[in-house]
């Protein structure tokens, strides 16, 4: 069973919700809201046209378009790009795969998608991730980024002041000189938890991936791994927002082929 989580973040406050689940059985993809979606709906977040009823659980035999809008098709022209700046292989087709690895990120709506991790064969924590809100940080700053080199180390920095998400981690090169080091970019929100659970037991390791300087979108500039221990507590994506609010999926009467 594959599976993914949908995000939203409030516009207003900047916080991110988990709100949905969407799962792949090898057979049909099935979608449903998280009880996160309460405290989201509470912020103003409005039931999406794809999914309705909160209540529900949808199935499909194809990808919902939510999703699949946010992949380009791997007939056009623009696929490679999206593969390469993802670091993956241009034959990779399975659209999970890919949505796990770009967030399924559009600069033109609030949404992502993220997988929940699952420790590597050796029993340790790894990660990619899409650095988040590179274009907002100042122009030193974002020319830094695109010197950045695969394999160069980033460093987790706490922001436990920053007013819109306590759990804010904030990345900054590994610069020796004090007036070379800059802060380019925020790791994803909902990896904050376990990140900051990480840090209390071994070293994380955060390197570039890979650089994507323009005409590449600002959202997929510059792609990151992390690694680290596996704590014996750890337990990803187990809190009360993960949760479904419906726990039995429905068959042939659920409201599957509804579009965006």
């Amino acid at each position: 069973m594959k599976k993914l989580f949908l995000a939203w973040q409030d516009p207003v406050g900047r916080s991110w919700f988990v709100i949905g689940q969407l799962r792949y059985d090898g057979r049909r993809y099935i979608f449903g809201y998280t009880r996160g979606c309460h405290q989201a709906l509470q912020a103003g977040l409005q039931p999406l046209p794809s999914f309705p009823a909160v209540d529900e659980v949808y199935e499909s035999d194809a990808l919902f378009p939510l999703f699949s809008n946010r992949l380009p098709p791997a007939s056009r022209p623009e696929f490679h790009d999206f593969v390469k700046w993802l670091n993956m292989r241009a034959d990779e087709h399975d659209p999970i795969l890919l949505l796990s690895r770009s967030g399924g990120r559009r600069a033109t709506d609030l949404f992502e998608v993220f997988p929940c991790p699952e420790p590597e064969p050796d029993g340790r924590y790894h990660i990619h991730f899409l650095v988040h809100g590179v274009r907002h940080f100042p122009d030193s700053s974002r020319a830094r980024v695109l010197q950045l080199r695969t394999g160069d180390r980033l460093l987790l920095m706490w922001d436990f002041q920053n007013p819109f998400d306590r759990q804010a981690l904030v990345l900054r090169t590994d610069d020796v000189s004090e007036g070379d080091r800059h802060l380019i970019g925020f790791c994803p929100r909902y990896f904050s938890s376990d990140l900051l659970n990480l840090v209390e037991h071994c070293d994380v390791r955060v390197e570039v991936e890979r650089l994507n300087p323009p005409p590449a979108p600002s959202q997929f500039r510059l792609l990151c791994c992390l690694t680290g221990c596996w704590p014996s507590q750890l337990r990803p994506c187990t809190g009360e927002a993960f949760q479904p609010l419906v726990n039995e999926v429905v068959s042939a009467g659920s409201l599957a082929d509804r579009g965006d």
